[in-house]
């Protein structure tokens, strides 16, 4: 028997799982949760306050995720070492952070350790909107071809507005960074030693592309006249996916408990690795992972520019292929704002009596109300409009609230608005020559709430299915360790080949309730024209509540 280990770098936790490459069964995964978790609100060296938008991490947690992880996952796994020949990670993406050229990140020097842009950007880090918005002015000006491919806009997500964001607001760190370099990719050097960017986040998140290269110097210097070598930071040497970017440093080797012969493929991002983790190697379907966050992914034999995305990049998925992402900010932080701040003390306490998760009793009262029987509706941008607006400065909202309504209607209401959203990318790529026949779910939600999965089907009238694989990011990025490994040591040829072979089984289908269709078309057309008024005609209202959010906060003693 041999085996790949899959690492899955999320927002609060890593994941690892061990996949039998002879049978395609994976292992119970290993649960490592972040001891410093997000930092949005104090940054935990110094007790400053972040100030609205920040999200940064400590690389540390990273750390303890293979070193606690790995052991453990083969511990529990009755996994000898010297069976395990390739591993893989993945990673929420854009995370970066600022290193020195040995790897060091500056957060863990002691110079810098109290200055927060030395630490790690995490993706949901909205700071540099400004940022973002002056790259896509200037590329919108020129006509900047690039622009096309991330569907009209850039996002403040992303790598260069985040670079620029370090530029410009603490010069000082920005000249000691000698790379500022994605999490997946830091990961992947501290296992090997070498530094090995890989092509999927520049393609996505960094503005590159194989044929075109970055935007020239002259564009960058339209966003700062001083920010003129926008490689300097980045590299201009990028690695297909399934590349082997070196084998186990044999020091880290021994204290993971693992040969170093164990070859590393170079990093991958979540979304990205789920889709031949799934099995899926054809156009037709849209993956959705399903998160703290989602990002929807779907492929096609011909390239496809359409606005509203956040990126087309050839094998930027799977080799041979044009990758889609897309994406809504709030999901699973969404619903956790919820249950954390707004849903009574009572709720929680039947849910104890129960022996139910909040959420488990929240999903077993919300199943009992009939669409459109609450009057509520609500617009799912807790965190911001990924797609198709590509606003971060929009808010979430809740219409139709009166005296009688109830905490589960509300979180009936939120789920609903998390498969309006959906329904809205997907109708954009339709709209746009990319049809879709099924939609495939999966992360953590995918399992634990049957009540989305029916909503998704009833709201976008496909079938919704959900594959027998509770880790799947975790499983596509050991699929990449198995292809880094090479079939002659027991790994697999290709990707494609890997997905084929390995696809998990079916574990769960739910089809549109044509009844229950016909409610949630009136319902779509209220929250179409909802999305339309306060995301397009009058986004400057929910624009200046944040305008006046940051105001405030600048200028409170205590936060300057």
């Amino acid at each position: 028997m041999t085996y790949s280990i899959g690492v899955d770098f999320g927002t609060e936790s890593g994941r690892i799982v061990i996949l039998n490459l002879d049978t395609g069964e994976e292992s119970d995964s290993t649960v490592v949760a972040y001891s410093h978790g997000v930092m949005d609100d104090t940054l935990y060296t110094s007790g400053e306050k972040l100030p609205p938008d920040w999200a940064l991490q400590d690389p540390s947690d990273y750390i303890d995720v293979l070193e606690q992880g790995i052991p453990e996952a083969l511990r529990k796994a009755h996994v000898r070492p010297e069976q395990v020949i390739g591993l893989g990670i993945d990673f929420t993406s854009c995370t970066v952070l600022p290193v020195k050229s040995d790897g060091t990140p500056l957060c863990k020097l002691s110079e810098f350790k109290l200055r927060p842009h030395a630490w790690v950007k995490l993706w949901k880090h909205h700071a540099a909107q400004p940022i973002a918005d002056k790259i896509n002015g200037v590329a919108s000006n020129l006509g900047a071809p690039f622009l096309s491919r991330y569907g009209g806009k850039i996002s403040s997500e992303w790598y260069f507005p985040k670079l620029i964001e370090m530029y410009e607001e603490d010069r000082e760190l920005y000249e000691a960074t000698d790379a500022f370099v994605e999490a997946t990719d830091w990961v992947v050097w501290y296992l090997t030693g070498m530094e090995r960017r890989n092509s999927c986040t520049a393609g996505y998140k960094a503005m590159w592309s194989e044929e075109g290269g970055l935007p020239g110097r002259e564009f960058f210097q339209q966003i700062n006249s001083e920010f003129v070598y926008p490689e300097e930071k980045l590299g201009t040497r990028f690695y297909p996916l399934g590349t082997r970017a070196g084998y186990l440093r044999p020091e880290l080797a021994d204290s993971l408990g693992l040969p170093a012969t164990v070859a590393v493929a170079v990093g991958n991002v979540d979304a990205h690795v789920s889709v031949p983790g799934l099995g899926v190697n054809t156009p037709g379907s849209l993956v959705m992972v399903v998160g703290t966050s989602i990002c929807h992914l779907t492929l096609t034999e011909l390239e496809v520019r359409l606005p509203g995305i956040t990126g087309v990049v050839k094998d930027g998925i799977l080799p041979g292929l044009y990758g889609y992402e897309a994406g809504q900010a709030a999901v699973g932080d969404m619903l956790a704002w919820y249950v954390e701040q707004a849903v009574p003390a009572e709720y929680h306490r039947f849910a104890q009596e129960l022996g139910l998760s909040i959420y488990e009793y929240l999903e077993q009262r919300a199943v009992e109300i009939q669409p459109g029987s609450s009057g509520l509706i609500a617009l799912d941008w807790w965190n911001g409009n990924r797609s198709i607006l590509g606003d971060a400065d929009l808010s979430g909202v809740l219409f139709g609230i009166s005296l009688t309504t109830t905490p589960a209607e509300i979180y009936r209401a939120l789920l609903e608005s998390i498969a309006f959203g959906t329904k809205r990318i997907l109708e954009n790529f339709v709209e746009h020559g990319i049809p879709l026949q099924e939609l495939i779910a999966t992360g953590g939600i995918a399992w634990k709430s049957p009540l989305l999965m029916q909503i998704y089907a009833d709201v976008c009238g496909l079938p919704v299915r959900v594959y027998d694989s509770q880790e799947v990011p975790a499983r596509g990025a050991a699929l990449f360790g198995a292809v880094a490994a090479g079939s002659e040591v027991g790994g697999v040829a290709t990707i494609s080949e890997a997905s084929e072979r390995l696809r998990p089984l079916l574990q769960a289908e739910y089809t549109p309730v044509s009844t229950v269709q016909q409610a949630y078309r009136r319902l779509y057309a209220v929250y179409r024209n909802l999305y339309g008024l306060l995301g397009e005609q009058q986004a400057g209202l929910l624009h200046e509540l944040k305008d006046l959010r940051r105001e405030v906060w600048s200028s409170t003693p205590d936060n300057v």
